[in-house]
């Protein structure tokens, strides 16, 4: 992927700006989608076999982010509603604000820059 100068300014100062190691950096993640993304909101979880029109409904907790950035959607399969966490890399917004568009594209942009916590 092409290096975005806009996108990884905004990275470096608002998100990771203080943070010194792996859990810093992930908290720091971790915040400005929490403050970003309206929750709930429409979209697509993208899977190995389907795309699923799903409700996002909220940030997994900071214990489950350590590693990778998770959300909580509401799911449901035969009749039976849950709460899954699932990979925020695998989640595309449907709707238009431009907010949550811009945090999930920023997260995208991360890791598919490779960049690791």
């Amino acid at each position: 992927m092409e290096i975005n100068e806009v996108r990884e300014e905004r990275i470096t100062m608002e998100i990771v700006v203080d943070a010194y190691d792996e859990t810093e950096r992930a908290m720091g993640w971790y915040y400005y989608l929490d403050e970003r993304l309206k929750f709930p909101f429409a979209a697509k979880w993208i899977t190995k076999s389907s795309a699923l029109e799903i409700e996002v409904v909220r940030m997994a907790s900071e214990d489950e982010c350590s590693e990778d950035m998770l959300v909580e959607i509401a799911y449901e399969e035969d009749g039976v509603e849950d709460i899954l966490a699932v990979r925020l890399g695998d989640i595309q917004p449907l709707n238009e604000d431009e907010t949550i568009k811009e945090a999930v594209s920023d997260w995208h942009y991360w890791l598919a820059r490779g960049y690791e916590f």
